[in-house]
């Protein structure tokens, strides 16, 4: 209201006063410039009154004015995306923040089918895990084997090779067998992922933590207590590739997470999925038999 009443008294001012200057030469031209003059004064009695009413909003308004234009030019002075190095750097922060992951991964059973098939099923949920059709069955056919037959000959044991090919009976504890280590499967997986498998046999725990992190599940070798064994517990058999120390408790398992306690893993022997073990000394026993571990890149 007092805007208009401010904007209807200018104009009447200027009104008049053109009126005034078009008929100054004529008779009711003081009339004219009493009222251009008093219109002037309510004019400026109005300017006051608003400058003083909605000076608080004039200024916010100048004030708000003056803070946007430095935040503009540090806006515009920042980029508008983060290089390469700097996203690598954000991620690599986030990932070292994870302090637990568990993973659902498929669980499948060994048993009953396959008694000594751990390491062949666990290869199973991997890749079962990475989106492939692979069938436990199939790949205890086509996992690569060491025929060597077991025989002892003045009080040695002479046997396969694990690191060669699965050692004796997959399918019956009725014959003598073992199991099959880090370098045979890693070589029937690549067949079903060409080029997209790693072999991180030989380095340290934090690399399966970290494939973990990154929510691929990791095959490992293992042994059925979760803890270290003691030295009675292995034993040594003379192969067409030299001797191999060996352990019958020998187990394979498809890790799936960690919090910081312990590591949880989908079991093939005992069918428990994301069955969990002391951190500290699942560790220590899968560095007892090797560091073997094999997961996607």
């Amino acid at each position: 209201m007092e805007v208009t009443l401010l904007f209807g008294t200018g104009a009447m001012t200027l009104i008049f006063a053109a009126a005034y200057v078009k008929n100054r030469f004529l008779k009711p031209a003081k009339p004219l410039l009493i009222y251009s003059l008093l219109s002037l004064v309510l004019f400026v009695v109005l300017c006051v009154y608003n400058l003083n009413l909605y000076k608080d909003n004039i200024s916010e308004a100048v004030s708000s004015f003056v803070q946007a234009e430095p935040e503009k030019a540090i806006q515009e002075e920042q980029p508008k995306e983060a290089t390469e190095p700097e996203q690598k750097q954000a991620s690599v922060s986030t990932e070292a923040n994870v302090t637990e992951k568990i993973l659902d991964a498929p669980l499948i059973n060994q048993m009953p089918e396959l008694p000594r098939g751990c390491e062949v099923t666990s290869l199973a949920m991997l890749l079962q895990d990475a989106g492939v059709n692979a069938d436990k069955m199939k790949l205890a056919k086509e996992i690569k084997r060491d025929p060597t037959p077991m025989t002892k000959q003045n009080g040695k044991t002479y046997f396969g090779n694990p690191h060669t090919g699965f050692v004796g009976d997959m399918y019956s504890f009725e014959t003598p067998g073992y199991g099959v280590y880090n370098e045979p499967i890693f070589e029937l997986a690549e067949r079903y992922l060409p080029g997209k498998v790693e072999n991180i046999t030989g380095e340290s725990f934090d690399s399966v933590i970290n494939k973990l992190k990154d929510d691929k599940t990791v095959w490992i070798i293992t042994n059925a207590t979760f803890n270290v064994l003691g030295e009675e517990e292995f034993r040594t058999w003379e192969t067409p590739d030299g001797p191999v120390e060996i352990t019958y408790r020998e187990h394979s398992v498809l890790v799936t997470g960690f919090d910081e306690n312990y590591i949880y893993f989908n079991d093939p022997l005992t069918g428990i999925k994301n069955n969990k073990s002391n951190k500290a000394a699942f560790i220590a026993a899968w560095e007892q038999m090797g560091k073997q571990a094999i997961s996607l890149k």
